[in-house]
């Protein structure tokens, strides 16, 4: 809110009243509460006197300033004593500041201070078309007040109607060219707008204004993190922190950057920092949460995203990461899909509602060429081009029209390929959720696909706003996002039996089975070669598992206690960041009978090199209950066999599907027993092993799952079903 200035009374002030002011303009704060002090003692009714002594304490001793303040307004009820008033009242006392801010209208109308403050209130309590109003009668009044422009843009911002916020600190920025705080909020809009670039440059230049500013110097941090200028980004940071240790958005964008940089526990240390400088910090606790994914303590991740959504119930990143970390945690799809419901009735409702009944310009003819948008943040070097590569590689571009949407702004030579196969390539990592949709209206997809649903990157709002009449989750993982704006899900017979009953009531879409599997994959690199069985060399079995730490939960190390205990000299290798990660780790299997001495770890690494650590493996161990999926596929493509244990959720079932497809479904089971059965078994018959490493490459290269042209039919005759479908509800 405005600090109200002392207007001018019909009274004549006293010397030391005068004198106070003048003090208090100049910054001199101590002597303008003494001067008032003695104004005070002079004449305890100096209605003024009070009201000016009460501004002192405002920020200090907010109880002390609302009692001198009322002090004043029982000797004279003045507009400029109620707007003191409201600046008194702490959050828990905001009806009494509204009351006090309206009352001061009814005796001035035209107060544009007043009006700005009575906008901010209303803004803090969500009701930001009577904050807007409020702004709007202060701009008319006093149209070249840049505080108020600055408030209104402030608002706006945090009700999420960005480009209004924009209009209103540009015009702040106007009227005072070297406004820092204006300069910063206009950054964090340019932010929520996914304008990083324009975002970091306005950063710069605040910088430039302000070197000291902590709120700029936090703000540049975080956005340098993401354009990966690591360097400057920590000094930013450190910096911050210096000038204020207490700053805890600087302390949570720091261990971000240790967290981008694998410094895992680094991270855990700065984000524990910011959660005990404010326990209810939402961004702090989901970050926290991100760290103890990562160190393989899902239960704890999932106790932080919860605590990150009790604090702030809007999160849709606490509320997403949440839900993405449950499908790691139990075989429960019901419950995976009660929470994605949750998500979809808090975040999405008031966009579904609107979008409820959106016309469609597109023809409803059954056979004519379609166009597929396929919407992502990972059209780079990231696993999910393993599978989107075979695809665009090898779609029919007669009969459907393929446009990518290139969220986020990481692009490499895996762009460059990528790009080859779309007709239309569209950079939308710096759109709006409102203004991607629109272009893709514009665009006239047909059927959208999401290849994101609530992982990292995904833009949920977007797919509510219902840009094209079909839309289709599909590659992300094989559940359900719960949102009614997302018609169908593709999944396979081996993820989802179709004779199972009422396996489709897991998921919110409909499910449509493609015909063979739910992935097609290509390594995009001919090397490593597949080695020799380690163990022929070795004389022990090496197991291995690379699969993300989460994966690695209670149920999983007791699925693997019992191969184990049955094969007392294997080796075990897995990949956790160094430091408490590991330490915890060998703790958990030291606990189920693994001696550490038999544990060895890798850290993340490049592909290349990720891929060469299969050489030193005999089998890889599956998790439970979410199997591994790329890995599994990796481990294939190295001449690892991936025994797996099966249940009933459809990310519990990723390990058959990939096994069956091979032709491998002897390696698959349902139960604990049976899966130590199985790999103790392959484990003490090194001439098949060897056997079924030397082969499973040639034999991953003939099945549907590296046959990039079946998979590209199989999804277009998908595609085709769906979009018949939709043109069946216009004649039902």
């Amino acid at each position: 809110m405005s600090r109200p200035h002392v207007p001018e009374v019909s009274e004549p002030l006293s010397h030391a009243l005068l004198a106070a002011e003048s003090a208090w303009q100049r910054g001199e704060t101590e002597l303008a509460r003494e001067l008032c002090a003695q104004s005070i003692a002079a004449n305890p009714h100096d209605a003024d006197a009070l009201n000016l002594a009460a501004i002192l304490e405002i920020h200090c001793d907010p109880p002390k300033a609302r009692a001198l303040i009322e002090r004043a307004l029982a000797v004279r009820e003045a507009p400029h004593f109620l707007v003191t008033l409201a600046m008194a009242c702490d959050a828990s006392a905001r009806d009494t500041a509204i009351r006090a801010l309206q009352r001061a209208l009814e005796l001035e109308p035209d107060s544009p201070i007043a009006l700005n403050n009575l906008g901010h209130l209303h803004g803090e309590a969500g009701d930001s078309a009577a904050a807007s109003d409020c702004f709007e009668r202060a701009i008319a009044l006093a149209p070249a007040h840049a505080v108020i422009h600055f408030n209104y843009g402030t608002m706006l911002s945090n009700a999420g109607e960005l480009e209004r916020a924009e209009t209103a600190l540009r015009r702040t920025l106007e009227l005072a060219p070297t406004y820092v705080n204006a300069w910063n909020n206009l950054g964090q809009v340019l932010l929520k707008m996914h304008r990083q670039s324009e975002a970091l440059a306005i950063f710069e230049h605040a910088r430039a204004l302000a070197p000291d500013s902590v709120a700029v110097l936090t703000n540049l941090g975080s956005v340098l993190t993401g354009a990966g200028r690591i360097g400057e980004a920590k000094a930013a940071l450190e910096c911050a922190i210096a000038l204020e240790p207490g700053r805890v958005s600087a302390w949570n964008n720091l261990g971000n950057l240790h967290l981008q940089l694998g410094q895992v526990d680094e991270a855990h240390a700065a984000f524990a920092q910011a959660i005990a400088l404010k326990p209810d910090f939402t961004d702090a606790l989901l970050n926290l949460g991100n760290v103890h994914s990562k160190m393989g303590r899902i239960d704890e991740a999932i106790a932080s995203y919860r605590r990150a959504l009790a604090s702030q119930p809007a999160h849709i990143g606490a509320h997403s990461n949440l839900l993405f970390a449950l499908m790691f945690a139990n075989d429960d799809a019901y419950a995976v899909r009660a929470e994605a419901q949750r998500f979809a009735l808090q975040h999405e409702s008031a966009l579904l509602a609107a979008s409820a009944h959106t016309r469609y310009a597109n023809t409803r003819e059954p056979g004519r060429r379609l166009r597929i948008g396929y919407v992502s943040p990972d059209f780079r070097n990231h696993c999910q081009s393993l599978f989107t590569m075979p695809l665009l590689r090898h779609h029919d571009h007669v009969h459907f029209e393929i446009v990518c949407y290139a969220l986020g702004n990481r692009r490499d030579d895996v762009t460059a390929q990528l790009k080859l196969h779309a007709d239309v390539w569209r950079e939308a990592g710096e759109l709006d959720d409102a203004c991607l949709a629109q272009q893709i209206r514009n665009d006239g997809i047909d059927i959208l696909v999401d290849l994101t649903m609530h992982m990292d990157g995904a833009r949920r709002l977007l797919f509510a706003r219902r840009p094209a009449p079909v839309q289709v989750a599909w590659l992300a993982y094989p559940g359900t996002t719960g949102s009614p704006s997302i018609g169908w899900r593709l999944t396979d017979p081996w993820i989802d039996p179709p004779n199972t009953p009422n396996i489709d009531d897991q998921y919110t879409e409909r499910s449509l089975r493609l015909a063979d599997a739910f992935w097609c994959y290509d390594a995009l690199t001919s090397t490593p070669e597949v080695s020799a069985l380690p163990a022929l060399k070795n004389g022990f079995i090496t197991f291995g598992c690379l699969n993300n730490p989460c994966k690695l939960t209670d149920a999983t190390l007791a699925l693997w206690a019992r191969v184990f205990a049955a094969l007392p000299d294997a080796r075990l290798i897995l990949m956790a960041p160094p430091g408490r990660a590991r330490e915890q780790l060998l703790m958990r299997l030291q606990a189920i009978g693994v001696e550490p001495a038999r544990v060895s770890f890798s850290g993340f690494q490049a592909r290349a090199d990720y891929l060469h650590m299969y050489r030193q493996f005999d089998i890889a161990l599956d998790t439970f209950p979410a199997n591994g999926h790329t890995t599994s596929l990796d481990a294939f493509w190295m001449g690892v066999p991936v025994p797996t244990r099966y249940g009933h959720s459809a990310t519990s079932r990723a390990g058959l599907c990939l096994l069956a497809n091979l032709g491998l479904p002897e390696l698959a089971t349902d139960n604990d027993a049976g899966y130590a059965a199985i790999v103790t078994a392959l484990a003490l018959d090194l001439p098949r092993l060897a056997a079924l490493r030397a082969g499973l490459r040639a034999r991953m290269q003939a099945s549907p799952l590296m046959d990039g042209a079946r998979f590209a039919r199989n999804m277009e005759a998908a595609f085709r079903h769906m979009w018949q479908a939709w043109c069946d509800e216009a004649r039902a």
